[in-house]
């Protein structure tokens, strides 16, 4: 479960929208998704660069992340309270239709993340066709809304020749190796693209989902979905760090979103990594996600010493063992060799450092009276193949917190650019013809 370790921190105008009759094939049958980005390394009052952003609200609870940006927002946004991430396959062959909905998308993520409803919103319009917004984020703030999207591998795989786009998988987008210890469920590994929609308010992050799901319909499905609480990492300098469902904090040496310096070398794409495939990825990133079940009540009845000596961290402070302040920098000697901190600490690793930004789950029980819950790890990275990977083989092998978790799920996706200005839209650099 690597997204307990300080390893990987060593860290408007919106498009004019289409008419209300051709909206009938965004999917009037809507889409049950269950109970319940671009904008870049900013604060959620940032306007954004162009003057026809969606302009956000002033610095206040609720307030607006600038959707526009050289950047996606989710990355080094400070971390919102709740997720609702979703996996799609793509159901069309025709790259005029997808490339359409990438366009339609776009349009609805712009005004959702600036508090309005999508198209010509969820009542008032024709009695005769489905509202253009589901309308169950009515009156409610925009909440630091961000959507973030990101393409498969699988997506190259499987549409590469019909889209045009065999050429273009990044080298960095790196199928990932089954690694000890996984116990995958394939209804909830892959997926041709993803959305992740991080949010203060959880309606407003499924309400995203939800309409960019209908959308989408006739396009892409649903594959799988996962909602989050309770951030368990932050990209907020000097913010309180959050713990996770163990009880211990997590992240204390994360990348924040304001050190640009760490963004660039380890998080957004360079214009001179890999070869001609990867340009259109520069100021993009790489997303990996894991679903990791906890075992909750074998851990609830580990005594704290041993607990702490799993973590190498003591649970009240969350200072590393020997030391007194939770900041302190940690001697990893004095630690088991088994230990989470020690094995995934950038000094035991080369250096490997990712940007994480995970949530807690509860999913009810398993149907034995144990607790569905654990952590679904969202980490950010330049080059996958030099993160993620490398990392979690050294952690899977050896790490004594592996006794009490188990990964169950599992994607990685590469995540393109920011969306510059009105005109622009998710995947452009990679599926518009000019690029």
């Amino acid at each position: 479960m690597t997204d307990t370790q300080e390893a990987t921190g060593a860290e408007a105008a919106a498009d004019k929208q289409p008419s209300r009759r051709s909206l009938i094939g965004w999917g009037g049958a809507g889409l049950a998704l269950g109970a319940a980005a671009a904008g870049g390394a900013v604060a959620m009052t940032r306007v954004g660069d162009s003057a026809d952003d969606a302009a956000p609200a002033a610095a206040e609870t609720g307030a607006a992340v600038a959707f526009h940006g050289a950047n996606q927002a989710g990355i080094a946004t400070p971390v919102q309270d709740r997720l609702h991430f979703a996996a799609f396959d793509v159901q069309t062959d025709d790259r005029a239709e997808f490339v359409q909905m990438l366009k339609d998308w776009t349009a609805a993520a712009r005004r959702m993340t600036a508090g309005k409803a999508v198209g010509d919103g969820a009542y008032g319009g024709l009695a005769e066709a489905p509202p253009d917004d589901t309308g169950e984020a009515l009156g409610l703030k925009p909440s630091r809304l961000t959507l973030t999207i990101g393409f498969g591998p699988s997506l190259f795989e499987k549409y590469g020749d019909t889209f045009g786009i065999k050429d273009r998988r990044p080298e960095a987008l790196a199928d990932l190796p089954q690694f000890a210890g996984d116990a995958l469920d394939k209804s909830r590994t892959g997926g041709d693209l993803c959305i992740q929609a991080c949010a203060d308010d959880p309606q407003v992050a499924v309400h995203a989902i939800r309409n960019l799901a209908r959308i989408g319909f006739g396009k892409v499905s649903i594959r799988w979905s996962q909602l989050g609480f309770g951030k368990t990492s932050s990209t907020t300098p000097d913010a309180q760090t959050p713990r996770n469902l163990m009880g211990f904090k997590d992240g204390t040496r994360n990348i924040a979103g304001t050190e640009t310096d760490r963004l660039k070398r380890f998080v957004w794409v360079g214009d001179k990594d890999g070869g001609k495939e990867s340009d259109w990825m520069t100021g993009g990133s790489y997303l990996v996600a894991r679903r990791i079940r906890m075992h909750i009540e074998t851990w609830d009845r580990t005594s704290l010493q041993e607990q702490e000596d799993v973590f190498g961290r003591d649970k009240g402070e969350g200072a590393p063992v020997g030391k007194a302040k939770e900041h302190d920098a940690p001697f990893l000697k004095a630690m088991k060799p088994d230990a989470h901190v020690r094995l995934a600490h950038p000094d035991s690793n080369n250096g490997v450092t990712i940007l994480r930004r995970g949530y807690s789950f509860t999913d009810g029980t398993d149907g034995l009276g144990r607790l569905e819950a654990g952590l679904f790890f969202l980490a950010y990275m330049r080059d996958v193949r030099k993160g993620f990977i490398p990392l979690q083989r050294r952690l899977s092998a050896s790490d004594a917190l592996n006794e009490y978790i188990q990964h169950v799920g599992s994607a990685v996706f590469a995540v393109p650019p920011g969306v510059r200005d009105k005109d622009d839209w998710w995947g452009s650099t990679l599926f518009s013809k000019e690029a």
